[in-house]
């Protein structure tokens, strides 16, 4: 019955895609493979199948397949192709997946397409962590893909850098997580010149210290202090069951007392 089922799905999407984007479909688990093939080259896509790409890279039900089949790796595959291709015309269309699509495969190729289209994607990126509808991984998702951009194009790291800086003085509002996250991406980038805004997110305590360290460790990241100048510290079970309480509030009847989950837990679709 699942083989069957499996059938209906590739027969059908290859039904709806034409040729060579159809080839996508069968194409393979990408965990299995040692480096990233030219799609380009060896399928010969050009620009006139974009459209087709991002349909297939977006469609859900493909995103949503059986993980054990191999379709559900196409979209993986279409955003590939987008990338070899540079299309600037998928950056609104593949942001969206950062909420679309939960597995822990997709948004390493995602960051990767954005690095690679460069300057173009940075306001919808920036639009992206302006909306508070998502959650902090998502956010977390697009911010790292600012970063990469940044590592990708250097003459852009201060204008990607803004664009965290600016997201993480909104600390007050912003889930501590995400804060977390914020820094941890400008820790990426040696961001000194962010400094005194990481300073301010600290003081006010709305950073959780068991994601990026404390104001201390940050400052040693960042080359402000030596590590020896830092007392070492661990920060006990303890510290980490009272952030989640001081955050969710005291738990009510049977409720689990930390229902965020940790980002590296998020659902396994797409295997690494």
């Amino acid at each position: 019955m699942v083989t069957t089922k499996k059938a209906e799905i590739t027969n059908m999407a290859a039904s709806i895609y034409p040729s060579p984007v159809d080839k996508l479909l069968t194409y393979g688990d990408c965990s299995k493979m040692r480096d990233i093939p030219n799609y380009v080259q060896k399928f010969g896509f050009n620009a006139d199948h974009v459209p087709d790409l991002i349909r297939m890279a977006t469609d859900a039900e493909l995103n949503n397949a059986d993980q054990d089949s191999v379709e559900v790796w196409s979209p993986v595959h279409a955003i590939r192709v987008l990338t070899q291709l540079s299309a600037e015309a998928a950056i609104q269309p593949l942001v969206n997946l950062f909420h679309e699509v939960d597995d822990d495969w997709t948004p390493g190729e995602l960051a990767e397409y954005f690095a690679t289209v460069g300057a173009a994607a940075i306001p919808t990126l920036e639009a992206y962590l302006g909306d508070s509808s998502h959650d902090a991984y998502q956010l977390a998702d697009a911010a790292t893909a600012l970063t990469k951009i940044a590592e990708k194009h250097p003459d852009l790291r201060d204008r990607c850098v803004a664009v965290l800086t600016q997201r993480l003085e909104d600390f007050a509002n912003n889930d501590p997580e995400f804060n977390a996250f914020l820094i941890g991406e400008l820790l990426d980038l040696q961001a000194v010149e962010s400094a005194p805004v990481i300073e301010q997110a600290f003081v006010a305590n709305r950073v959780p210290p068991f994601i990026v360290g404390d104001w201390d460790d940050v400052q040693v990241e960042l080359g402000l202090k030596t590590r020896e100048e830092v007392p070492e510290k661990r920060f006990a079970l303890e510290e980490l069951i009272n952030y989640y309480k001081q955050e969710l509030g005291q738990p009510r009847g049977f409720a689990p007392l930390v229902s965020k989950k940790p980002k590296k837990q998020k659902k396994n679709k797409k295997r690494k």
